[in-house]
Order: C-alpha cells, then structure tokens, then sequence
C-alpha cells in the first residue's frame, strides 16, 4: 500500500469532545445603538394668531425670541428667562417650503431647548396668550417634540437648516 491508501483507509472519525467550528458570517452583523441621555430637547412650534386680532408680521428671529421669553418669563419668572433656547429655523408661511394647500399656513419656528427644561418649556409655551398690544394677541402650539431631531423632521432633515 502506499502512504496515500494507507491514509485514506486510516482515516479516524472526529472524537465527539471535540469542538466544532462554525463557518464564519459572510454578512456584518448589526449593531444597535442606545442614548440613554440626550442632551436636547427638539420643539417645533406655531405661532397662532387670535381669531379676533389682525394677521400678524412674518416671524423673524427677535420677534419669536421676544414670544419665546416672554412666555417663559410668565410662566416661571426669572427662572425661565434663564433657559437658553436656541432658535434653529423659522419658516414663514410665505416661504417656499410651506405647503400650498394652506396645511402649514402659520409661521412654524424649530428650537432647541436642555432636556431637563423641556418640560417646563413646553408647559410655559403652551399655555401662553400674548402679543404686542391689546387688540391682536398670539400663542404657540406645540406640533412635535423629542430628543432627537431626525425624529421630528420628515424625510432626511437635510432641509432644515437651509436658507
């Protein structure tokens, strides 16, 4: 016999405490992610005019910060004009990206607010009723809220930070 039939007529059968080798994955495995502490809280709100007042101006960034402070100072005095609030977008109702069927016919501003505040903010929002004068009067309406941005803006969000 030569050393190759010897070999194939000597071949052992695998001992059972041997270990078994598993055939490696041909696909990535997927990897979840959890962020248990944000450290934001997202808001977009509407800026609702009263039914019996006249339109109001096209928002701009000092008149939504004005309303922003100013319900907040109302709501929780000198403690809530310290709350820094940061004014990320604000889209006019005459803008492009509104919707022509008249869906999005308020001005909607997009802010950025501490997670620890973010419930005192949205108590202080919500419940306001101001504007400049006595005859026209505005408030806020809260349309969404979360932790994370790319939960509350349709679609990629790459939109929203444009001009």
């Amino acid at each position: 016999m030569t050393d190759v039939q010897q070999k194939d007529t000597m071949q052992e059968a695998p001992s059972p405490t041997a270990p078994k080798r598993k055939a490696p994955d041909s696909t990535p495995g997927t990897i979840n992610f959890t962020s248990r502490n944000p450290p934001w809280t997202y808001l977009k709100l509407q800026l609702i005019p009263q039914p019996d007042s006249p339109l109001l101006q096209p928002l701009d960034p000092l008149s939504a910060r004005t309303y922003l402070s100013s319900a907040l100072s109302q709501f929780l005095g000198v403690t809530g004009t310290a709350i820094p609030i940061d004014i990320l977008k604000i889209e006019n109702k005459g803008s492009t990206s509104s919707k022509p069927n008249g869906v999005n016919k308020y001005d909607c501003v997009w802010v950025r607010v501490p997670r620890d505040d973010g419930a005192a903010v949205v108590a202080a929002i919500s419940s306001w009723i101001g504007g400049s004068g006595s005859d026209n009067g505005a408030a806020w309406r809260v349309c969404a809220k979360g932790n994370f941005l790319g939960a509350l803006v349709s679609g990629s969000g790459s939109d929203l930070f444009d001009p």
